[in-house]
């Protein structure tokens, strides 16, 4: 029998069933509800309603970066995390949390500077980086993290 894993769809949240080995295959396919690709290679916005299907439920492990548009450090570290996204999705997914629109849950988290990285697997905080990364230190972190 095929092992499944739970995955939100990064437009409506819904929760999908996918196959492992089309997960591991880069082939996660479409959202049952929405139609949209569960995977696109590019960080998804996260909001407070959204952050429960993508870091508690969801089988895939969930890397968010907290910034905020100000932050000269938060923007010059955008195209990085963009190209960590096309090279780490679909084995983890990844998601910007803006800190200024989302206060409550930046709160929540203890984010005290950013921008700060926090990975979690089904609810818990796995692994937290703060400071300016580039794509391949973002890949060895997420990498050492995940293999823990």
């Amino acid at each position: 029998m095929t092992e499944t894993l739970l995955v939100a769809c990064p437009h409506c949240h819904t929760l999908n069933r996918a196959p492992r080995e089309k997960l591991a295959a880069g082939a996660a396919g479409k959202c049952g509800k929405c139609g949209a690709a569960l995977f696109e290679g590019h960080p998804m916005t996260l909001s407070a309603q959204s952050f429960e299907p993508h870091a508690v439920k969801s089988d895939v492990p969930l890397l968010v970066d907290f910034w905020a548009p100000w932050c000269g450090p938060c923007r010059a570290m955008a195209p990085q995390f963009e190209r960590a996204a096309a090279a780490l999705e679909p084995a983890v997914r990844l998601a910007k949390l803006n800190t200024d629109e989302e206060q409550e849950l930046a709160g929540r988290f203890g984010i005290r500077g950013i921008p700060t990285m926090i990975l979690f697997s089904h609810g818990r905080e796995v692994a937290r980086q703060s400071g300016l990364m580039d794509a391949a230190a973002i890949q060895r972190w997420v990498a050492s993290a995940v293999n823990r």
